[in-house]
């Protein structure tokens, strides 16, 4: 079982293209033979989280992929760390706006992707799709749900899990505004491609995608 995880929409936007992705990436995914649920997250710290892992214990799978939108950035962005640390700019859509707030209280300061996030970077540029090995998933409602992603994957055997952001979606943005964007039908093979990749990997590719700054 694959469970995909996108959001709801947040600071006024009428669609949030992560969830348009996922669903679409769902589809693909079942048209191959594979089992995938996709859940809708509530952009909420804490809601989310909990959502989550009632999710992950509902579903069993053996694959979790979630995504979230990083409105600004060009390319899928294969986050690589979570960490425990909630500081919201902006509040989430119950108002909340935590600041310096750790995801899991007394948890580590962080985690890696349990994805294999190099193959599969390599996979997605051998598709033509734009993308990155990112640093930083932000401290936003993304990284919450990151953070207590891999929180609740680290004591259960057997489960890979990670994140990903996307571009704005092509379709969203109104006609003249040149932020950077995606279709999302590239998002969402983006995301199949992802989790292709996670299924025929075990050890992750040895190639270089760190940052300088």
């Amino acid at each position: 079982m694959i469970l995909l995880t996108g959001f709801e929409p947040f600071g006024g936007e009428s669609i949030n293209p992560s969830w348009l992705a996922v669903q679409r990436a769902a589809e693909l995914l079942r048209a191959e033979g594979q089992r995938v649920v996709p859940v809708e997250l509530p952009c909420v710290f804490g809601e989310s989280a909990k959502l989550l892992d009632e999710a992950i214990g509902e579903y069993r799978p053996k694959v979790v992929l979630s995504a979230g939108l990083a409105g600004g950035r060009s390319r899928l962005s294969l986050e690589r760390v979570a960490i425990n640390c909630d500081d919201a700019r902006i509040p989430d859509n119950k108002g909340q706006r935590p600041i310096d707030q750790e995801v899991v209280p007394g948890g580590p300061a962080a985690y890696f992707s349990t994805l294999p996030i190099k193959a599969a970077l390599r996979n997605l540029q051998i598709e033509g799709l734009g993308a990155e090995v990112s640093q930083t998933a932000g401290t936003y409602v993304c990284n919450h749900v990151f953070y207590a992603l891999m929180h609740s994957l680290a004591t259960k055997d057997g489960i890979r899990g990670g994140f990903v952001h996307v571009p704005y979606a092509s379709e969203q943005l109104p006609s003249g505004n040149a932020s950077p964007s995606m279709p999302v039908e590239a998002m969402a093979g983006g995301l199949a491609v992802v989790v292709r990749t996670t299924i025929q990997t075990r050890v992750d590719a040895k190639l270089p995608a760190g940052a300088v700054h």
